[in-house]
């Protein structure tokens, strides 16, 4: 079944940057929509952004705009998010999958933004 790996969170000042990284396997990565969802303490599972398959077609939730930026390799089968100018309300674990929905998704990567 589909095998996601992520890593790359940490805990960070406000201000600071961060890559994720999300390792992909066991489907057709290089033809698949991809996603990062992230779901801060006691909350629901929100979108974050999401990368086209092929022409490389981004987008991202407005509170991210301008902040983030969602990449891939298809030759690597590796997804990324770079995360700048970060705030304390990005708090959340992050992950990566290739739902639309985020049904399906490893076992994230923990982002804190604390002073």
């Amino acid at each position: 079944q589909v095998q996601l790996v992520e890593s790359g969170g940490g805990m960070v000042q406000p201000g600071g940057s961060l890559r994720l990284s999300c390792a992909a396997s066991r489907f057709t990565f290089d033809i698949s929509w991809m996603y990062w969802f992230r779901q801060a303490p006691g909350k629901g599972l929100e979108w974050v952004s999401s990368i086209a398959p092929a022409d490389g077609r981004t987008f991202y939730v407005d509170s991210v705009k301008g902040r983030f930026t969602i990449s891939r390799d298809n030759a690597k089968n590796m997804l990324y998010l770079q995360l700048n100018s970060l705030k304390p309300e990005d708090t959340g674990l992050y992950y990566c999958t290739p739902d639309a929905k985020g049904a399906t998704r490893g076992q994230g990567t923990q982002v804190t933004v604390s002073s």
